[in-house]
């Protein structure tokens, strides 16, 4: 298996690319476009254990669109072949000071293109 080929590595940076830009504007339309949409699909976040595309969709809909600014930082991008990646992230916001995020993801190539298959997010307090 190959690992890291440039152009698979070029594509998935910017499906993640536009899968951050889609967040922080939440565009609910992007977002959903680059998650499998899937019954298989799966989000754990901070509060939230979601089972397919239908409850991350309903969360979504249901989360306030304000405070989602972050900045990114340590954003390490891994491909397995030529469909599969894991995109792995630290964040923080300006809303929650002393609080850093980690978001991990698990990219694969389908026929419609580059998807979201599974989701992690968690927050925990800055470490010292």
């Amino acid at each position: 298996m190959e690992i890291n080929l440039p152009e698979v590595l070029a594509e998935v940076r910017t499906a993640f690319e536009r899968y951050e830009r889609a967040l922080v504007e939440n565009d609910l339309a992007e977002l959903d476009a680059l998650f499998w949409d899937d019954a298989r699909t799966i989000r754990y976040g901070g509060g939230e254990n979601l089972y397919g595309i239908e409850a991350i969709r309903a969360f979504r809909a249901a989360r306030p669109p304000t405070g989602l600014a972050r900045t990114l930082e340590g954003t390490v991008i891994t491909t397995y072949g030529r469909d599969m990646a894991v995109a792995s992230t630290l964040f923080r916001r300006p809303a929650t000071p002393g609080r850093v995020g980690r978001q991990m993801q698990t990219w694969r190539r389908l026929p419609e293109g580059w998807k979201v298959v599974a989701a992690h997010v968690s927050v925990i307090d800055e470490p010292v």
